[in-house]
């Protein structure tokens, strides 16, 4: 199982991005075994519908993120937060970030994310072009 992170999701609207086709890829050969946070949602609403003042694109997004994982789409809650915060506090993360690491780590999924400098460079996640595979 992929749990795909929301900077993956908007890499989709970001052209000039360097894994905009393998997240194409990813989430078209992936569907079945892709993964999203409740949390994914809101940073997907923000980064895009939001500070890109694009809510149409955002809604395009969100429709698909919830095509693509259907039930595997998980809710936050105190637990998965408590160990985001170990994770936040061992790896100098987020709150946000940390609860991908901890929701992957719970249930065995590999991470997918674009940001290298947080999660990818520490072997917390892999790129879009590492998770894809046939």
């Amino acid at each position: 199982m992929l749990l795909v992170d929301a900077r993956v999701w908007v890499t989709l609207v970001d052209f000039a991005s360097p894994y905009r086709e393998s997240t194409v890829s990813v989430i078209h050969k992936q569907t079945r075994s892709l993964a999203a946070l409740d949390l994914t949602l809101y940073e997907i609403a923000n980064a895009v519908g939001v500070k890109q003042s694009n809510p149409d694109e955002a809604g395009k997004i969100l429709r698909l993120v919830n095509v693509s994982c259907r039930e595997r789409i998980l809710a936050v809650d105190s637990g998965l937060l408590e160990s985001a915060l170990g994770v936040a506090s061992e790896h100098g993360l987020t709150a946000y970030d940390a609860t991908y690491v901890a929701a992957a780590q719970r249930h065995g999924w590999t991470l997918v994310s674009t940001d290298i400098r947080d999660l990818v460079s520490k072997g917390l996640a892999v790129t879009p072009d590492a998770a894809d595979y046939p």
